[in-house]
């Protein structure tokens, strides 16, 4: 057995089981071994009944007297049990456990931890965390130095229904010696010495015996997220930088200067910056590496346009690549407006050939699809999903590749679209406002432009954080506003209701629940569980004002352009960095009516308030994000999953001491071995996060 194993050989680990770990995304021995803690209960005071003090967290140590199962008049099932520590009986009480009464038996000597309550004079524990001491027989029990629920620091694990901390404790437990004895440590040594081993460090962050253990396993395994991207990027842009171009491209002055003076607008002193610095990366004999960073609406299209029409002068192709199909239509829409009109080429590529002929009326640019797969009146450009990845796909020619949010695509996704060309010039785009120690490692191997000004038209989206007492006024507001004409977003962080997180909103509880709240009004339902086709399909019914007020998941962060909608509704806000609901308010004010934003909270706390207080009066992306980094880390940036396989779970880009050690750190591992030959273990580690799509 190895980090690769697949869980379904594990012993204990059945179809149901694995149902519910693939949930969690986890899929293999390594997953679950990875699958770290996000708090812990401190539990290491053993005391007695009399002396512990109410409220406060306890352990402690006595025999059960009795135990049944009561089932109440409302169909609740509670498991009670009368406890004695040898000072005190204690009553202990749990919800919807009938099994506990198979497992915990009169007479069993238990450790128990959990707060003590006290009512009507009598002492009691609520949902008390267990496990059997051992007897003097020493059967059927763990041994002392093996107990895992009590007694110490606990450690309480992300779950779903069906999987609680409890059994990933066992069952890691019982992983972790295995592994720890065939495990290698992939950092060289001379940076080993400097910290806690892997196996010490994985030990101790689930296993730890007090606070301090878990901070040094904790800076261990954070050490090793950032290490290991830095690595890859630092890795990626000296491999990029070897590749030598056959001639630099020609910039032709007038022809630029003609094209930009036809555009319906002006463009921004920021648009006009970033198209210079691209320039710049043009006329050098290697191939341009850049990301450009703007706001929704700040115009990174138009400029991207500017550059593809650039490419086209000097007789090479580009290929656009974007997340979503209604994303892919829209870029469609615009760069075919700007570059049809020179006689340039467009097309269009994704994986429904079906949906594209509905939408492409012409038979002329019917021909066009039917014809990417020959070299005959091959686009110029063409526009598409993830299927621009096809074999069947002719790319020769090409110059240069655009990525639009390349956040939402794998590194190995990025490389095998880079494969496609020789050697080709390669631009990305993300809305995602993105600080500077963000950017320093995720995009370490990307040079970056950042388009900091709106235009002078675009409009503020009034936001507001509404307290729950005013929900049924919102309503009303969000009734009238679609009865004049406009149409409405609505926000939860779930698809759907999660046991363990009963306050937090989620879509298709809200569905129902505004179809009653809202009778003459058309609603529709968006969420990541739909399949590609049936996204499509709704996202395409909005847009053609078929639905009033859309139910969706995040899904809508990217993506939608309707400049009908103007109201924006996010429940449970507070689950959201600041960062993605300013990207989420984004998706209305594309027109010219006033738009809104209304944050609801799940759990309105002074802290979370004041924290969706600040998109009331800021409207700049960037100090967003760089407030939602010194709030809440670099989590709530992009996610859990950074970039291809790479995944930050302890990590954070606040730790701006870490960030700089890390990558000087990777720097110094590139210096003594460029291809890493010194360290294959390390390599062999680089190779599985990226999925060999590093280059040599």
């Amino acid at each position: 057995m190895n980090l690769k194993t697949p869980l379904k050989f594990l012993t204990g680990i059945g179809p149901s089981l694995l149902y519910k770990l693939s949930r969690l995304e986890l899929f293999t021995v390594g997953d679950l071994i990875y699958h770290f803690p996000f708090r812990y209960d401190d539990f290491s005071q053993v005391s007695s009944a009399i002396e512990a003090k109410i409220d406060e967290k306890v352990t402690l140590q006595g025999e059960i007297w009795s135990i049944k199962n009561i089932y109440t008049r409302f169909g609740k099932i509670l498991t009670q049990a009368i406890f004695n520590d040898g000072a005190s009986p204690i009553t202990l009480t749990w919800f919807n456990q009938r099994w506990l009464t198979n497992q915990i038996q009169v007479g069993d000597r238990l450790q128990i931890s959990g707060k003590l309550k006290k009512y009507k004079n009598k002492i009691s524990m609520v949902a008390p965390v267990w496990e059997k001491l051992p007897t003097q027989s020493g059967q059927n029990v763990i041994p002392n130095d093996k107990l895992l629920h009590t007694g110490k620091l606990v450690p309480v694990y992300p779950e779903t229904a069906g999987l609680t901390s409890k059994w990933f404790r066992a069952k890691i437990a019982q992983l972790l010696p295995t592994i720890s004895n065939q495990l290698q440590d992939p950092l060289p040594e001379f940076i080993q010495d400097k910290m806690l081993s892997l196996p010490d460090a994985l030990q101790k962050i689930h296993q730890p015996q007090d606070y301090k253990e878990m901070e040094k396993a904790k800076k261990r395994l954070s050490f090793d997220e950032l290490f290991y991207i830095s690595l890859a990027t630092i890795k990626t842009r000296k491999a990029w930088s070897k590749k030598l171009l056959v001639a630099p491209l020609t910039i032709y002055p007038d022809a630029l200067e003609e094209f930009i003076g036809k555009l319906p607008f002006t463009l921004t002193a920021a648009q006009k910056k970033v198209i210079e610095e691209i320039i710049t990366d043009l006329k050098k004999n290697q191939p341009m590496n850049r990301l450009i960073q703007g706001e929704v609406g700040s115009g990174k299209t138009v400029v991207t346009a500017i550059i593809i029409y650039l490419v086209y002068l000097n007789h090479y192709k580009t290929l656009f690549m974007a997340p979503t199909e209604i994303l892919a239509f829209q870029h469609y829409s615009t760069i075919s407006n700007l570059l049809e009109p020179l006689g340039i080429k467009v097309g269009i590529y994704t994986g429904s050939k079906k949906s594209l002929e509905s939408r492409v009326k012409s038979q002329e640019k019917k021909s066009r699809f039917s014809t990417l797969t020959t070299s005959d009146s091959y686009p110029d450009v063409i526009i598409g999903t993830h299927a621009l990845l096809s074999e069947k796909l002719i790319t020769e020619d090409v110059g240069l590749i655009v990525i639009d949010e390349q956040q939402r695509f794998g590194v190995e996704q990025r490389s095998l679209l880079r494969s496609k060309a020789k050697v080709p010039h390669f631009l990305t785009t993300t809305a995602t406002p993105i600080p500077r120690t963000v950017a320093l490692v995720v995009y370490g191997d990307l040079d970056l432009s950042t388009i900091d000004e709106l235009p002078k038209n675009r409009q503020q989206i009034k936001t507001y954080a509404v307290p729950g007492r005013k929900r049924n006024d919102a309503y009303k507001f969000i009734e009238k506003k679609i009865k004049e004409g406009d149409q409405a977003y609505l926000i939860t962080p779930l698809i759907e209701q999660s046991e363990t997180l009963q306050s937090v909103k989620a879509a298709k509880v809200e569905f129902e629940k505004l179809k009653k709240v809202f009778p003459d009004l058309k609603l529709g339902l968006l969420h990541g569980r739909l399949k590609g086709k049936e996204k499509d399909e709704v996202m395409q019914k909005f847009k053609d004002r078929q639905i009033d007020l859309l139910v969706s998941t995040s899904v809508v962060e990217v993506g939608m352009d309707v400049t009908n909608a103007t109201i924006m509704v996010v429940e449970s806000a507070e689950r959201f960095g600041l960062a993605q609901l300013h990207q989420l308010r984004g998706r209305v004010g594309r027109g010219l009516k006033q738009s809104y934003c209304l944050l609801f909270c799940g759990i309105e706390d002074s802290n979370s308030k004041n924290r969706l207080k600040n998109l009331e009066k800021i409207n700049d992306g960037m100090k967003l994000a760089e407030l939602d980094l010194k709030i809440r880390g670099s989590g709530e940036i992009f996610g859990i999953r950074q970039s291809g396989r790479f995944e930050f779970k302890l990590a954070s880009f606040s730790d701006i001491h870490l960030v700089e050690k890390t990558r000087q750190a990777a720097q110094d591992v590139l210096k003594l071995s460029p291809a890493l030959d010194k360290y294959p273990t390390l390599r062999g580690k680089l190779d599985d996060l990226t999925k060999g799509a590093m280059p040599d």
